[in-house]
């Protein structure tokens, strides 16, 4: 499931990106963290981890991510790796296709998060930049998908995917990846698509015993397939 989160981020919490994104922010060669399939393929600059603009931000994604009620509905998080920053212009400027490492230790945690889902939001206003789309193939087909700046895109960690080269301006993102409680990418498009259903209907007739009903098939579901 490739889904699209509108205003994740408020205009204030961009400011606040974008204020500890700059030129005299601690970039590093993104080769740094790359393995060896990436290695190739990996052309950018990332906000060293250990800093305190990068430690800000993490805490501002996770607040808006937990305040993001699609989001939750979508990816039914487990874990979420910390988020990390990255920036594309000049000579450092793509990212070739690529398959996500299935299994990463976060640094901030600790802990090993299985890359059931993978997450980018959007920093810079899509006007800013040219070209740096997000490239994605599945089983949906091949996606470009270049965001307003607050946006942000979630995707299977499955796919195969890349960042198209920047041409003019820089491209600012922040990346990461959720472990969901249920692993199966069809099983989570299938409750996802119920919550969704069962909303509308509840706003069209309120509560009644039909949603009810098929609040339980959807928990019944979930309690079948969610591994906490």
């Amino acid at each position: 499931m490739l889904l699209h989160l509108k205003n994740l981020l408020s205009k204030d919490e961009l400011q606040v990106a974008r204020a500890h994104l700059g030129e005299d922010a601690p970039w590093l060669d993104g080769r740094n963290s790359a393995g060896g399939q990436a290695l190739a393929q990996k052309n950018n600059q990332q906000l060293a981890q250990d800093s305190e603009a990068s430690r800000t931000l993490q805490a501002l994604i996770l607040r808006a991510l937990q305040r993001d009620p699609l989001f939750f509905s979508a990816a039914l998080p487990k874990k979420i790796f910390n988020p990390l920053f990255n920036r594309y212009g000049g000579q450092q400027n793509h990212y070739g296709d690529h398959v996500d490492g299935a299994v990463l230790h976060s640094r901030a945690t600790s802990q090993w998060v299985r890359t059931d889902i993978s997450c980018t939001v959007f920093l810079a206003d899509p006007d800013s930049y040219d070209g740096g789309a997000l490239a994605v193939q599945d089983s949906f087909g091949s996606q470009r998908i270049k965001l307003p700046a607050g946006d942000a895109v979630i995707y299977p960690g499955t796919s195969v995917h890349q960042v198209e080269p920047v041409t003019r301006g820089w491209r600012l993102a922040s990346f990461f990846w959720i472990e969901s409680m249920v692993r199966s990418d069809e099983q989570r498009r299938l409750l996802h698509d119920m919550d969704m259903h069962l909303l509308r209907l509840r706003a069209q007739h309120g509560e009644t015993p039909e949603a009810t009903g098929l609040t339980g098939t959807y928990h019944n579901l979930l309690r079948m397939w969610a591994d906490t």
